[in-house]
């Protein structure tokens, strides 16, 4: 008889307890359409300071704040409209939302486009009067960033043409989300238990980590079998990305496109030069590791699906979402009272969707806006990994909710270069709270392990994204089309530079490329290392008991976009202008990598 396969549950079908709650943003899909149409009023208002910025500093202080009230709007339409098509990434009705929120949000961009070029036109001398004035203070900070910009700042008809033109732009990467969230389908694997369980997205860690080495063989080909199916359709939508953040540099006057991603963050491009140069330099680490790994799975060799399979595999964790969540709390308990007591709101509120289901959007995030929960998507399946996650999230969530009580709206978004230092500093502090409750040396060996893996994960990894990204621009500034072969042949060669002559990957690893969402985000994935980099010394400071380092912390917390976000890592005790953070860091990988091979018995 045919054993039965699992089947992941719709999300309707979910304890309502494990679904995050929705209703304070819209309790029906009428309060969303209400406030929709609503979009056109607000527009109109602002459209009124068309021609008059220029008037009286008065007019434009009324003006910026008639644009936050739609931005802001907007932003609440928008995010309701994502956070119910994650449910169910095949539900064409909610999806349906989305495209009429992304589609308006392209409107709205072509018919305000005329804003930033208007300020640039204002002369110097009364614009420089105009910041001095009482009515501008609030807004002096922002005015005097978007200032920077007037070498890369368009005339209003040409930036209304790139604001209308936002939408199909972004197609390729519309397409990729779809192919790889709704449309492809994995195979039927049996797994360590002799159960036969559908390959998907968020399971496929959880075959890596079996103990059996068949089971991660087969899911390993499994995964990139289909993903080599679409290769050429896969390519052509990185291409296209690609292109299109080639396209906006050039529009832009800026040097390449990586210069034009650093460039609102006034991240120096040594920052991300240092960071590859950095890793580079403290690869022996990494392949130290690999050959303590091999050594203990009696392998000559690793494949790419032996280095996420725990070392300790008695000690392998399967834990519930109850005690995760008590994990996570008293592993925070350093950041303070008040912050705990905000903390808790996450659970109470039901700010979390915790389970995988039929559907639902792969991975996890933090999401929100300034009139909304900051809702985290998770897909929780017991594992040590996702425990980590829960933290990670909540890091992010409670870095927003900080951020939107201290700050007002148009200052209450932090930038995206300081976004995973909160989520990993919450990792760390996990890694701290489990190593001290557990003195059980298998369980501590297991821990080192995650906390090598975190820093190989976070760190090396996705540097070694980062460089991809960067060969991958820099082949398209070079008019090289983005072929599926170029792409396969570029990442199976850093794989191997990388991973070193202890790991003989099998030769699917070349179309990992295909399978990481992050290269559709310009020059994102660097952000994990140097934000990991910045938590470990947070991490510490915090631990240190402190008191005023934790207040800088929170300060750093709480600070949103109102400095410069190097200015903010310098407040909170970071210098990232050096590479003594990503080295730290890395050396903390040599202490865990040396102490897991004294508690594995394993010879230097």
């Amino acid at each position: 008889m045919d054993k039965k396969i699992k089947k992941l549950p719709q999300h309707a079908e979910l304890p309502v307890a494990m679904t995050w709650d929705l209703s304070p943003m819209y309790k029906t899909i009428t309060e969303w359409e209400t406030d929709f149409a609503a979009l056109d009023k607000l527009e109109k208002d602002f459209i009124t300071y068309k021609g008059r910025l220029a008037e009286s500093a008065q007019v434009l202080c009324d003006a910026i704040a008639s644009s936050d009230r739609l931005e802001r709007l907007a932003e609440k339409i928008y995010v309701y409209a994502h956070l119910k098509s994650d449910e169910n990434t095949a539900d064409s009705t909610n999806r349906s939302y989305v495209d009429r929120a992304t589609g308006r949000f392209a409107q709205i961009s072509g018919s305000t486009a005329w804003f930033d070029p208007e300020i640039m036109t204002i002369d110097e001398k009364t614009m420089s009067d105009m910041l001095a004035s009482p009515e501008l203070s609030f807004y002096r900070n922002s005015l005097e960033k978007l200032l920077k910009e007037r070498p890369h700042t368009l005339s209003a008809q040409e930036e209304r043409l790139l604001g209308l033109s936002s939408d199909v732009m972004g197609s390729a990467s519309k397409t990729f989300s779809m192919l790889n969230n709704a449309d492809m389908k994995f195979p039927v694997l049996t797994d360590e238990n002799g159960e036969q369980v559908t390959l998907s997205h968020g399971n496929y860690i959880n075959f890596l980590e079996s103990g059996d080495r068949e089971v991660r063989s087969n899911a390993f080909n499994a995964m990139f079998t289909e993903y080599k199916k679409l290769r050429n359709t896969m390519a052509s939508t990185l291409d296209a990305t690609v292109k299109r953040h080639t396209l906006m540099a050039q529009l832009r006057n800026h040097p390449s496109a990586l210069a034009a991603s650093l460039f609102s963050d006034d991240i120096p491009l040594a920052v991300y030069n240092n960071l590859i140069d950095t890793v580079h330099a403290k690869l022996p680490v990494l392949h130290e590791y690999f050959a303590l790994r091999a050594e203990v799975l009696g392998l000559d060799k690793l494949d790419m699906y032996d280095i996420y399979t725990p070392l300790v595999q008695e000690c392998k964790v399967k834990v519930s979402w109850e005690d995760a969540c008590k994990w996570v709390k008293a592993a925070l308990k350093p950041l303070g009272e008040e912050y705990c007591a905000h903390l808790d709101k996450a659970f109470e509120q039901r700010w979390i969707d915790v389970k995988e289901c039929e559907g639902k959007r792969s991975g996890a995030y933090s999401s929100g806006c300034y009139d909304s929960y900051p809702y985290i998507l998770h897909n929780f399946t017991g594992t040590l990994s996702d425990v980590f996650t829960l933290a990670h999230e909540l890091g992010h969530s409670m870095h927003s909710y900080y951020s939107r009580q201290a700050q007002e709206y148009h200052y209450a978004d932090y930038t995206i270069f300081v976004a995973e230092v909160a989520s990993t500093t919450n990792e760390l502090l996990l890694h701290e709270y489990l190593m001290k409750q557990n003195g059980n040396d298998k369980f501590k060996a297991y821990l080192l392990c995650h906390q090598a893996d975190q820093i190989r994960g976070t760190v090396i990894r996705q540097t070694m994204f980062a460089e991809f990204e960067k060969f991958i621009h820099d082949q398209a500034e070079q008019h090289i089309p983005l072929t599926a072969d170029l792409l396969s042949e570029a990442y199976l060669k850093l794989n191997q530079q990388y991973h070193g002559s202890m790991v003989e990957p099998n030769q699917l690893i070349e179309m990992e490329w295909a399978r990481i969402p992050h290269f559709y985000y310009n020059f994102y994935v660097y952000k994990y290392a140097t934000g990991l980099a910045a938590a470990g010394q947070l991490a510490q400071n915090i631990l240190s008991g402190d008191s005023a380092k934790l207040e800088a912390y929170l300060g750093f917390l709480k600070a949103g976009d109102s400095k410069d976000p190097l200015d903010i890592m310098l407040d909170a005790g970071v210098d990232l202008n050096t590479p003594a953070p990503v080295e730290a860091i890395l050396d903390t990988m040599q202490v865990a990598v040396d102490e897991l091979r004294e508690k594995m018995g394993v010879r230097s």
